[in-house]
């Protein structure tokens, strides 16, 4: 418990030095070029005003209008093609935020639809990346026999390895396509996968929001729901994998440390060799009584049980017990 505890505090300590590197880099990367934004924003709105001679508040307005047609570029965004694609973004969490229901019992559907929705789609994906690793195992093995191996073995090294090499094809080809279709870079088409596909859904590039997608051109839309089901798949199962070999490499000497068998007491190392054979002869004796022991339980919880022979009683006849020696 003790291990445990201060390995929970080290990841705690880590999370937070994380954090403040992030943002330290942060505000060094986006902080003068958000100012410089600013000013040119305010310096465009100004020229606007003194243009067209517009008082602050038709600015408002019309700052507010741009905002409420901005989400309507992409065409009817709640039809049937882009009510399935906010329901993809709910259940895997991506959470764009190109759209929102507008209703409050949209609202009320949508937070009973994602509590429901979020465990299953997890659960799901767990299990599809589990398939995908096992195929990826088999698919290494029958790798090295083809290379003549004897004995070929697949660590987990292998597979991270693997893991790491089929999500950077799969950003590849998302980027590629998205490049294609949406006139982005493809830096910034493979900005989009990985953002999508790591469920953080920034907003800033979303697809199927121009020239009415949605409604226009529906091989587009299916590859794009498809991509991001099964590009969440291949992520997940490769997170899945960093997190399982950093928990076994973080496990391995508390497993060492641990005896095989709490009941049994540990073999006696180079300096227990000079106990005396008693010693030993009881050490032994707990181990076999403990086992009897279990045994008998076991043969109690199953009628249908039948124990080994003891060795007391073989062949249906009672052997007298060995009469001890009084100290």
């Amino acid at each position: 418990m003790r291990k445990q505890s201060v390995r929970t505090a080290a990841l705690i300590l880590c999370i937070l030095s994380y954090l403040l590197v992030g943002a330290a880099v942060f505000d060094a990367l986006e902080s003068e070029a958000e100012r410089g934004r600013q000013q040119l924003l305010a310096q465009k709105r100004g020229e606007f005003r003194r243009k067209y001679r517009f008082s602050a508040e038709d600015d408002r307005e019309l700052e507010r209008l741009a905002r409420q047609a901005e989400v309507h570029r992409a065409g009817r965004q709640w039809k049937f093609a882009g009510s399935f694609y906010f329901a993809i973004t709910v259940i895997t969490t991506i959470g764009y935020g190109h759209a929102a229901p507008g209703t409050d019992s949209g609202k009320v559907f949508c937070m009973f639809y994602a509590l429901l929705g979020i465990p299953l789609t997890l659960v799901t994906f767990q299990s599809l990346g589990e398939r995908l690793n096992a195929l990826v195992r088999r698919l290494l093995l029958a790798a090295k026999r083809c290379l003549g191996l004897q004995r070929p073995h697949v660590s987990t090294e292998n597979m991270v390895v693997a893991g790491l090499l089929v999500c950077a094809a799969t950003l590849a080809l998302g980027a590629a396509t998205f490049a294609h279709f949406e006139g982005w870079t493809f830096f910034h088409a493979y900005y989009y996968c990985f953002i999508t596909l790591t469920t953080i859904g920034f907003g800033d590039f979303v697809a199927l929001q121009s020239d009415e997608a949605l409604q226009r051109k529906p091989p587009y839309v299916a590859f794009s729901f498809l991509y991001i089901l099964l590009g969440l798949t291949v992520i997940g199962a490769f997170l899945n994998l960093v997190v399982l070999r950093f928990l076994a490499s973080a496990d391995a000497p508390e497993h060492a440390a641990r005896p095989a068998n709490p009941f049994c007491p540990r073999a006696p190392k180079s300096r227990d060799l000079n106990l005396p054979r008693r010693a030993a002869g009881v050490r032994a004796t707990t181990c076999v009584a403990h086992r009897i022991l279990q045994l008998q339980l076991l043969a109690c919880d199953n009628p249908g049980f039948s124990p080994p022979c003891s060795p007391i009683r073989r062949g249906g006849v009672d052997r007298p017990h060995a009469r001890r020696k009084s100290i």
